[in-house]
């Protein structure tokens, strides 16, 4: 009797040493054909460039402005208006006749020129220029035509051959004596010699100039540090605060033909 062919009867040894050799033969080019894709994509992140880097180192540094205005001053407008305002409104609304005309047209002219004497004179120092805001007219002046600061009597700029006041800055003599006596006992008590005029060796974060005279300095180290800027070229431009002048003006000629009329 014969037996039946059986597949499952194990191959020659032959046969099984021919199929592991093929499989490793594959397996080597999968690894080689991984490392292959892995190494070009390596490459490829190489050779691509870091815009991110690029991006953040040619960004410009931007600084937020310095602004300089005169906290005493601010506080005077703020009271002369609320003393102006309870007046006026109490004439207007208790008057009789003439009188809450009279004082409208009053505080038509008054308000305006409360307002552009103590509160809005500011100054603006940013990196590109110096932006002045006196009552009537605002002075925009790039670094590279500042010519120079100065603090005698008043605060002043000097730019392409005029002279504009710094009305946010006001000088005070007061103030300018007390810090020369700080600065002379402090020279006197030092043996060594080594007190400055402007900042004590002990307290370096203290500042011992008036407070006018530190702040023309710092913007004239401002003026010398920014002054070769792209962004800081240019003439100065001045233009004039129609907002404050036309009701001043408006107020004005309303409170003359009152008084004319009576």
């Amino acid at each position: 009797m014969t037996r039946p062919d059986d597949d499952s009867a194990p191959a020659s040894p032959e046969a099984a040493a021919s199929s592991e050799a093929s499989e490793g033969t594959e397996a080597t080019a999968a690894s080689e054909g991984t490392e292959a894709s892995e190494g070009s994509e390596g490459t490829a992140a190489s050779e691509a460039p870091d815009t991110s880097a690029t991006s953040a180192t040619s960004a410009p540094e931007t600084f937020s402005d310095r602004i300089y205005r005169s906290a005493s001053g601010i506080a005077g407008g703020v009271l002369l208006l609320g003393l102006s305002g309870w007046l006026g409104i109490d004439a207007m609304i208790r008057g009789e006749g003439r009188t809450p005309w009279l004082a409208l047209a009053g505080l038509l002219f008054a308000v305006p020129v409360v307002i552009a004497f103590t509160v809005r004179p500011a100054v603006y120092a940013g990196q590109d220029r110096l932006l002045v805001r006196n009552p009537f007219r605002t002075i925009t002046l790039p670094w590279a035509s500042v010519e120079g600061l100065r603090s005698g009597y008043t605060s002043e700029v000097l730019a392409a051959g005029a002279t504009y006041q710094l009305w946010a800055i006001p000088v005070s003599l007061r103030q300018r004596k007390r810090a020369a006596r700080q600065q002379t006992r402090a020279a006197s008590e030092d043996p060594f010699g080594t007190t400055s005029a402007h900042v004590a060796v002990n307290k370096p974060d203290e500042d011992r100039r008036a407070p006018s005279d530190a702040a023309i300095g710092d913007l004239r180290e401002m003026a010398e540090l920014n002054a070769r800027r792209g962004g800081a070229q240019g003439p100065p431009e001045v233009r004039w605060a129609f907002e404050v002048i036309a009701p001043t003006l408006a107020g004005a000629v309303l409170l003359g033909v009152m008084l004319a009329i009576g």
